[in-house]
């Protein structure tokens, strides 16, 4: 008897953008000075060039319509928060990574949204060329816009392959940075709420 698939990934590249793509990835590795032809080399301008697609990726999708595709009336007005999330985006001076963690807070006015649209809104606007900082306030900005919330709270943490793998070359520094908005701006009280929140252990 023949095994039944359950589940099966699949993914779709535009084939005239990777085309092009492969195309100027192949004289990007000629002008290293390799062999673009060699056995280890002669398919990677087409996966490099998958990779760029599938890690710019956001530049296709839109936050507010994914937060609004899971947006719920509910009376509540406690604070959501959902922290650790995991990022990975392409630093947009020098094509390098950089990687880390968001932690996103906000409290409802009338409004909630899935918890796993706020991990999704990360994934959208790290899946571009970034820098951490516009990073931090388009996510807080989609959210404001979708929920318009009474406070929101975004703080990304990010490890840098920019400053880690050339220029200073520090292993160890990590970048964060911080976006505040309504009651959590202006209280000081409820904001400070939310940092001990995310730097707690709570197992």
């Amino acid at each position: 008897m023949q095994k039944k698939i359950l589940y099966k990934k699949t993914e779709e590249f535009d084939e005239e953008t990777t085309r092009q793509l492969a195309f100027h990835y192949n004289k990007i590795i000629e002008l290293t000075g390799e062999d673009a032809g060699r056995e280890g080399l002669a398919n990677t301008p087409e996966r490099a060039a998958k990779a760029l697609i599938y890690n710019t990726q956001g530049y296709t999708q839109d936050a507010v319509a994914i937060l609004n595709a899971a947006r719920f009336k509910e009376d509540v007005s406690e604070m959501v928060i959902v922290k650790n999330i995991e990022l990975y985006s392409m630093c947009e001076h020098h094509l390098h990574p950089f990687y880390g963690k968001a932690h996103i807070a906000y409290i409802p006015n009338g409004y909630i949204t899935g918890l796993s649209k706020l991990a999704r809104v990360v994934d959208v606007y790290s899946r571009r060329l970034q820098v951490q900082e516009r990073l931090t306030t388009q996510i807080l900005g989609a959210i404001k816009e979708s929920l318009n919330p009474l406070g929101i709270a975004v703080v990304i943490e990010a490890r840098h392959l920019c400053m880690m793998m050339r220029g200073v070359q520090k292993q160890n520094s990590i970048t964060t940075t911080s976006a505040f908005d309504g009651v959590l701006l202006s209280n000081h009280l409820t904001r400070n709420e939310f940092l001990n929140l995310i730097t707690a252990d709570l197992d």
